[in-house]
């Protein structure tokens, strides 16, 4: 039996999903402890995920969709022949990842660093938060979704309590793609002691490529598989995902493992990840300040391997 049915096949990375019952299911809505610090970190520690619906006001969100939209408008992105809130694409656009845009609406920075954002992570972690200074925004066009990975390896210099917001900017059916979880993935022993000890800014200096790696010519991107169905298969679990709407917010830890849906719309995917940690606990350095670094060459570290 299918567990859901759309118009379009789900798939990710071009690869067809199965979406047999034993292979994909729905994330499951964590709103109902809301307010219960020990059942939340219950629910993070069992499911490695907090899917919160309508956490944000979602009349905020659109208005942070409004002013990014305007800015795709501006630039020339976006078929303007349909409302611009619509964010549809124009022919040929390939774009992905725009953190640029992230610095341009005033309302996503309010949306994502104060209110009821920090103040639910000062009850989940239970002390003074402090939260990343770089907003990674994407901004994805028609075509393939994010290949599977854990965020641990882009961002494991600080500390390994640190959390990822994921935030939907507008509602996204299941053509539009959004994230997706492998389920239990983040008790997965063997990740975390291999692929989860990686940094994808540290290189091996005693090789002949060091110098590529070190001004950043050459770079490994992170990503643990660009099949999410060998994957699936390879580490069991399903794929979880859900049709998402604005305000909803997907909480996540740093090994768990997670990749989006293709988009088969005509419109752009809007979506910010921001990160969340206790103030107390060491910081990855690249991505706060005024002007975080982020993976540019000033981030490289080599090490003998």
């Amino acid at each position: 039996m299918l567990i859901r049915q759309t118009k379009t096949a789900l798939s990710s990375l071009g690869y067809e999903l199965d979406c047999r019952e034993e292979a994909f299911g729905y994330l499951k809505d964590s709103s109902d402890v809301l307010g219960q610090p020990e059942q939340l970190r219950r629910r993070m520690q069992q499911d490695g995920y907090l899917y919160l619906k309508a956490f944000l006001n979602s009349q905020e969100v659109w208005q942070a969709r409004q002013e990014i939209a305007a800015c795709l408008a501006a630039e020339g992105s976006l078929e303007l022949s349909s409302p611009v809130l619509d964010c549809i694409a124009k022919p040929g656009l390939n774009i992905h990842f725009r953190p640029d845009l992230a610095t341009r609406s005033s309302t996503l920075k309010t949306l994502l660093y104060s209110g009821r954002m920090m103040e639910f992570f000062g009850t989940f972690l239970g002390g003074q938060v402090r939260h990343y200074d770089y907003t990674w925004l994407r901004a994805v066009a028609p075509g393939k979704g994010t290949y599977a990975h854990c965020d641990i390896v882009y961002m494991g210099r600080g500390t390994d309590k640190l959390y990822t917001a994921w935030t939907p900017l507008g509602d996204i059916p299941w053509e539009l793609g959004g994230l997706m979880i492998l389920e239990n993935s983040h008790r997965l022993e063997t990740i975390k002691n291999t692929y989860g000890c990686k940094d994808v800014d540290r290189y091996c200096a005693n090789r002949k490529t060091a110098s590529l790696y070190a001004s950043n010519q050459k770079s490994w991107d992170g990503a643990l598989s660009k099949n999410p169905v060998s994957l699936r298969c390879k580490y069991g679990g399903r794929w979880l995902s859900s049709e998402f709407e604005a305000g909803d917010v997907l909480i996540f830890g740093m090994f768990t493992i997670h990749a989006s849906l293709d988009n088969h719309s005509p419109s752009i995917r809007l979506s910010s990840d921001s990160r969340y940690q206790l103030a107390s606990e060491p910081v990855d350095e690249r991505w706060v300040g005024s002007n975080p670094i982020g993976h540019s060459t000033a981030a490289k570290q080599g090490q003998i391997c």
